[in-house]
């Protein structure tokens, strides 16, 4: 039986021109991946976004849509193009260009999660890979896609908020002045959204108390670049939550600062429609 691959929540009624996303918060491991991999059950979990989608629960009853995967990162990265194909883990596979997420074991299908763990002993077939795509990365995009062309058509826009989770001993002193973001914003250096959305988002985390970075060290990726066309009134922003905030990330469980990091990432969205509201109603005048 297959598995569902991701779940998509909506609004009664759409009241925004915004999509949410958590493309890497899935934690449905299949037996046989599990049997496949030489990691264990806690190991494996390490390039999880663990529990975003709980953090973004309450964001359908903003009245926008939420899709979170139900698959894991590492198991299929969404957040990859379908060609990012790894020879290093793939058997088979046509000599293609490469780059550095691809060397560095992090494809589409991807070699290795946290701190450079392989997740096999040796390589998965050609046709394996092509059978995830097609089960887990195809439809995923297609609703994707979907929602961003339906708020498009109501609104006259689009933007895509594609919510992530960074594990804090990565972000340690890279922000200004050597400061620990706890957001990351972002918009591949303004390529994928508008910059005064940019500036409105920025300003509703920094209201809230968080301290804020735009691009560094997390700029966006397949993601952003595919759905962020700012001239055709489609914005996509990357959010990465510094795990600290929320997470116990040596058992993987909530935190008690859970509850209190859903309140205030709903109360940021919240704040962010209430923008979006003020930017469609200038337009109009």
């Amino acid at each position: 039986m297959l598995r569902k691959t991701f779940r998509l929540t909506e609004p009664a009624v759409a009241t925004a021109p915004l999509v949410v996303s958590s493309p890497h918060s899935g934690r449905e491991y299949d037996w046989d991946f599990l049997t496949a991999s030489v990691l264990d059950g806690e190991r494996i979990r390490s390039s999880e976004d663990a529990y975003v989608d709980v953090l973004l629960e309450r964001v359908p009853a903003l009245g926008v849509p939420l899709l979170t995967a139900e698959m894991p990162r590492a198991f299929l990265d969404l957040n990859r193009a379908p060609e990012e194909l790894d020879p290093a883990v793939i058997r088979d596979l046509p000599r293609g260009q490469t780059n550095p997420r691809i060397s560095s074991g992090l494809g589409v299908i991807p070699r290795v999660v946290a701190q450079g763990r392989a997740i096999y002993e040796g390589k998965i077939s050609h046709r394996e890979a092509r059978q995830r795509i097609d089960r887990v990365w195809r439809p995923y995009h297609a609703q994707l896609e979907q929602l961003m062309d339906a708020a498009h058509r109501r609104f006259g826009q689009a933007v895509l908020l594609d919510v992530h989770s960074m594990p804090h001993e990565a972000i340690e002193g890279a922000g200004p002045q050597g400061a620990t973001p706890q957001v990351v914003l972002g918009d591949r250096f303004g390529a994928s959204a508008a910059a005064d959305l940019m500036d409105r988002v920025e300003a509703v985390f920094a209201e809230l108390g968080f301290r804020v970075a735009r691009n560094t060290p997390f700029a966006g990726a397949y993601i952003a670049q595919t759905y962020g066309r700012p001239s055709e009134g489609r914005h996509a922003i990357q959010i990465e939550i510094d795990r600290a905030l929320y997470l116990d990330e040596v058992r993987i469980r909530p935190s008690r600062s859970f509850d209190e990091m859903q309140r205030l990432l709903t109360e940021a969205l919240a704040r962010i429609c209430a923008e979006l509201a003020g930017l469609r109603d200038m337009a109009a005048e």
